[in-house]
């Protein structure tokens, strides 16, 4: 069975304005297509009217109910974010507060609706703060359901004190691009365990 993954860009930036985190995502989606997972275009939430709340449709012109389709629909979530003064960006953080309502969904085992399904993360930012951020963010999925698999985040930070971004940084570290590379592995590999046999019904 084919898997699918897709990909959140939840930088601050809309439209086509040069982004690190696009960049880090575009690396890892090649990853994933290396391993024969099928994935789409990645998703700017930015450009999305993502309403405030925790329900799976605020009303009227919210966005969320199409990408919460899309998200369910993919075998695995790459969720990408920025760090800012140390933080996950505002626009992931609006994302996690919408996925709350999973808690309340069930699939036809009684299950919650994200189980079964692989989430990792890719993080950039001039300045130390990945571990803390990327805990917020496995915190928050597995809260909702997604199983994070080992080593499920791949991340790059600058100097201290410094303005250089990861789009700027050529060739692409080879650290990072390993795990990159790691991350878009174990990922595939989890989810394929999991499509073979997934959690038991409840």
């Amino acid at each position: 069975m084919t898997l699918r993954a897709i990909a959140l860009n939840c930088t601050l930036k809309p439209g086509d304005a040069e982004s690190s985190t696009e960049l880090m995502l575009t690396q890892v989606l090649d990853e994933l297509r290396s391993l024969d997972v099928e994935t789409g275009p990645i998703v700017r939430v930015a450009d999305l009217d993502i309403k405030p709340g925790v329900t799976s449709d605020e009303g009227d012109g919210d966005e969320w109910p199409a990408l919460r389709r899309q998200v369910l629909d993919a075998d695995i979530l790459v969720l990408g974010t920025p760090i800012w003064l140390g933080q996950p960006s505002s626009v992931v953080k609006r994302v996690l507060e919408r996925m709350d309502a999973f808690l309340g969904e069930e699939d036809d085992q009684g299950r919650m609706i994200s189980y079964d399904k692989v989430a990792i993360a890719a993080v950039v930012g001039n300045e130390d703060g990945a571990h803390h951020v990327s805990a917020e963010l496995f915190q928050a999925l597995n809260d909702v359901g997604y199983t994070i698999p080992a080593g499920g985040v791949t991340y790059w930070v600058g100097e201290a004190m410094h303005g250089t971004d990861y789009k700027d940084k050529e060739p692409t570290p080879e650290v990072t691009a390993a795990t990159n590379k790691a991350a878009a592995t174990n990922a595939a590999h989890l989810a394929r365990l999991l499509q073979g046999e997934g959690y038991p019904a409840t």
